[in-house]
């Protein structure tokens, strides 16, 4: 995967703003006081509120608070890319998501957002050989944020997953960077296939709403891919399909669809009689 391209100094805006959000979220909403302060305003800075979070939403009996806490500051803290990928991923859905006005919104309530970072701590602990707790986080994760995201996937940054609901990442997919996806996607297997066997999605793909993309395809660059299609075959770069199975419906107006997030199908005007 690429690197991050967001500068230092746009990292340190991102962590400032974000805690003037919450100190007004605090101001006008008493009862999350409490849940505010302790994710955001009582860390030095974002990978440490990033660890906070997850570990409030993650723990359980098997794996309490502190201990995942330390895990995923271990995980930041030997990988700053991790960091950076999260920091990408937020300005990704701010930029996207026309529902979010503040950098705030998907750290504290997203689980689109929340459940990526979760993915991004357990691809480390999977890369650390450390794979039967990756493997537990993965299910922990698809029990909290009904995400299925296999810990040895790999995904770039810049992501959104918009609404995020049964999403399923497969463990030899692959996802590149500034990819938009919706929920109900899958980027699966064909059936009992081993080895490299899950989708190769490219940079700034556009993948709609319920959409599978099964076996080990690639996806062009700046690709749509239409709701609900089902695509068993290579997309090229800069197309769109759609249907069941989908098919070419035309040229992508868009040389990254993923930024624009226009899901209209290029082209459907042109079949018209």
């Amino acid at each position: 995967m690429n690197k991050p391209v967001t500068t230092p100094a746009a990292h340190a805006m991102i962590w400032q703003s974000m805690r003037q959000e919450v100190e007004q979220l605090i101001a006008g909403e008493a009862i999350l006081a409490h849940f505010a302060q302790s994710v955001v305003l009582d860390h030095p800075d974002f990978e440490h509120a990033l660890a906070s979070l997850l570990s409030q939403k993650l723990e359980s009996p098997i794996l309490p608070r502190e201990y995942f806490k330390r895990i995923a500051l271990h995980a930041l803290t030997d990988e700053p890319s991790i960091g950076d990928s999260a920091r990408e991923d937020l300005v990704a859905v701010c930029d996207r998501d026309p529902a979010c006005n503040r950098y705030s919104e998907p750290f504290l309530y997203y689980k689109g957002y929340q459940g990526l970072q979760a993915y991004r701590i357990a691809h480390w602990l999977w890369q650390h050989e450390r794979r039967d707790l990756a493997l537990f986080l993965q299910g922990r994760m698809s029990e909290i944020f009904a995400m299925d995201i296999h810990p040895a996937a790999r995904i770039g940054c810049g992501i959104l997953i918009d609404h995020a609901h049964a999403i399923v990442i497969g463990e030899t997919a692959v996802v590149g960077d500034n990819v938009s996806m919706l929920h109900e996607v899958t980027l699966g297997g064909t059936g009992k296939d081993a080895g490299d066997r899950h989708p190769k999605i490219s940079s700034g793909v556009l993948i709609g709403a319920g959409a599978k993309i099964l076996g080990n395809v690639r996806i062009g660059e700046g690709a749509k891919i239409g709701a609900g299609s089902v695509v068993l075959n290579d997309v090229r770069s800069h197309s769109t399909v759609a249907g069941v199975p989908a098919r070419p419906v035309g040229d992508c107006s868009s040389s990254q669809p993923a930024l624009d997030m226009d899901h209209t199908l290029d082209g459907e005007e042109s079949d018209q009689p």
